[in-house]
């Protein structure tokens, strides 16, 4: 009877701690892998933003007072005004216009008569071949005490922008700038302010504000303006600014 007692004791004793063992066995991966997944939610870093909105005000520098030479007399219609605006984002290797390179029909028509068509379509043309992003385009600018705005979406694959309008009246006259980056050591700017220079398309050869009508052909190259309109006491004062502040 002893032996038999003595012998369950035993049998109880090696199961209670098999038991406990396999208690211990069970448990430890879980308080093992909590910690785990909290360091690896901590590590991940946030997502780059692919676009970004952006507010553009176009601004007229262009007066009297800033550009005296031959200065157009005020009008209704016909006096001195900035057309509307008309741009683009952009990579590198899509231009708008470029110096030394004769205009297209599109720049000729917008520097010469500010009319936006064909040049919208060309930059249609250029975002359906994947070399633009997006078209923006504002009112024109005949009171230089107010300024036009518009807004547009720019991406990391076109963080690049460019734009144009007609200084009128002229013969092909216009204010410009290109390739200004939003986008500077991977982050998007919060705000950048550029300056638009006088430009001579190419397209015509007056020389004067209200010149006759002097069509070239064939066209001649794009070139920074350099008549006394546009040239003052040695230096070229900027016609235009452009204000981009990210929304």
């Amino acid at each position: 009877m002893t032996n038999a007692v003595s012998k369950l004791m035993t049998i109880t004793g090696v199961l209670l701690v098999a038991g406990m063992l396999g208690c211990q066995k069970t448990e430890t991966p879980a308080a093992d892998t909590t910690p785990t997944a909290a360091a690896d939610t901590a590590a991940a870093p946030a997502a780059a933003t692919d676009t970004a909105q952006y507010s553009v005000t176009f601004t007229r520098l262009w007066t009297k007072e800033s550009h005296p030479f031959e200065y157009p007399e005020e009008g209704v219609l016909t006096g001195p005004h900035l057309s509307g605006l008309i741009g683009a984002t952009h990579a590198g290797g899509y231009a708008i216009y470029r110096e030394g390179t004769p205009p297209t029909p599109g720049l000729e028509k917008l520097s010469e008569e500010g009319k936006h068509s064909p040049l919208d379509q060309e930059i249609k043309e250029a975002i359906a071949a994947g070399k633009a992003g997006v078209l923006f385009e504002t009112g024109p600018i005949r009171d230089a005490a107010k300024t036009e705005s518009v807004t547009f979406n720019a991406s990391s694959k076109f963080p690049m922008v460019s734009a144009v309008a007609m200084i009128a009246p002229s013969p092909d006259w216009f204010a410009g700038v290109a390739d200004v980056n939003l986008m500077e050591n991977g982050q998007w700017v919060a705000t950048k302010t550029v300056d638009l220079a006088a430009y001579d398309s190419g397209g015509d050869d007056g020389t004067t504000y209200k010149a006759a009508d002097k069509d070239n052909n064939p066209k001649k190259p794009t070139t920074a303006a350099a008549t006394p309109h546009f040239v003052v006491n040695g230096n070229k004062p900027p016609v235009a600014r452009l204000t981009f502040t990210k929304m």
